[in-house]
C-alpha cells in the first residue's frame, strides 16, 4: 500500500503522552507541513503558534476548564469541572492555528493546515490530537495576548503534540463504511 495512504488509515488521535518534549526541527517539519496545505484563492492565511511552555499551557487549561464548568451542555460541564482532565492532555507542545481575517475561507484553510499537520506527526512517529474544546478559551479577549496572536488574524484550533506514552496507548476507532453514495 502506499506510504501516504498508510499515514492516513493509521492517524489516530493521542490524549496520553510521555513528558519528553519534541526537538524544534521536529515541531518545524510539522509546522511547514501546515504551510503546505491548500487554501482558498492561494492567500495562504494561516498563522501558526508553538507553545512549549509547560506553565502557560497549564494556564489555558486552567481558564479554559473555568469557562466550560460554566456550560449549559452537561458532558462540557463535567469535564470542565473534572479536576483530573486536562484540556491540552498535558502535551508538551500545543500548536495554535489562526488565520488572518480578511480570507475567502479560514476555517477551511486551517482545518487543511491542521490536517496536514496531524498527518505529517504521524509519518513521523509523533502522536497528536486536535482539540475542539479549547474554543471556549480562543472566544475569550485576553486569548489573543497570550497568543500573541496578530492583529488582523483570528485564532482558530489548537493541536497537541508529543511522543506516545506506551503504557497508555490509543486505539483507533473503527471507521463507518455506510457514508459513501455512488451516482454513476
Amino acid at each position: 500500500m502506499n506510504e501516504t495512504l498508510i499515514v492516513i488509515k493509521t492517524r489516530k488521535s493521542v490524549r496520553k503522552y510521555k513528558k519528553e518534549q519534541l526537538t524544534r526541527e521536529e515541531v518545524e517539519k510539522i509546522v511547514n507541513a501546515g504551510m503546505e496545505a491548500p487554501s482558498g484563492h492561494n492567500s495562504q492565511p494561516v498563522y501558526y503558534t508553538v507553545i512549549q511552555n509547560r506553565e502557560l499551557l497549564d494556564r489555558i487549561d486552567e481558564i479554559t476548564k473555568a469557562e466550560m464548568a460554566k456550560s449549559d451542555v452537561d458532558w462540557i460541564q463535567k469535564f470542565g469541572s473534572h479536576p483530573r482532565y486536562h484540556v491540552l492532555h498535558s502535551a508538551p507542545t500545543v500548536i495554535f492555528v489562526s488565520t488572518r481575517d480578511e480570507c475567502y475561507s479560514p476555517v477551511e484553510d486551517a482545518s487543511a493546515a491542521v490536517e496536514n499537520m496531524l498527518l505529517a506527526a504521524t509519518a513521523m512517529g509523533i502522536g497528536s490530537v486536535w482539540i475542539g474544546l479549547i474554543n471556549h478559551f480562543l472566544k475569550l479577549p485576553e486569548s489573543r495576548e497570550m497568543l500573541k496572536v496578530p492583529d488582523g488574524y483570528t485564532a482558530r484550533y489548537a493541536v497537541c503534540f508529543g511522543y506516545e506514552d506506551p503504557e497508555k496507548m490509543a486505539t483507533k476507532p473503527a471507521r463507518r463504511r455506510d457514508v459513501v453514495n455512488w451516482i454513476e
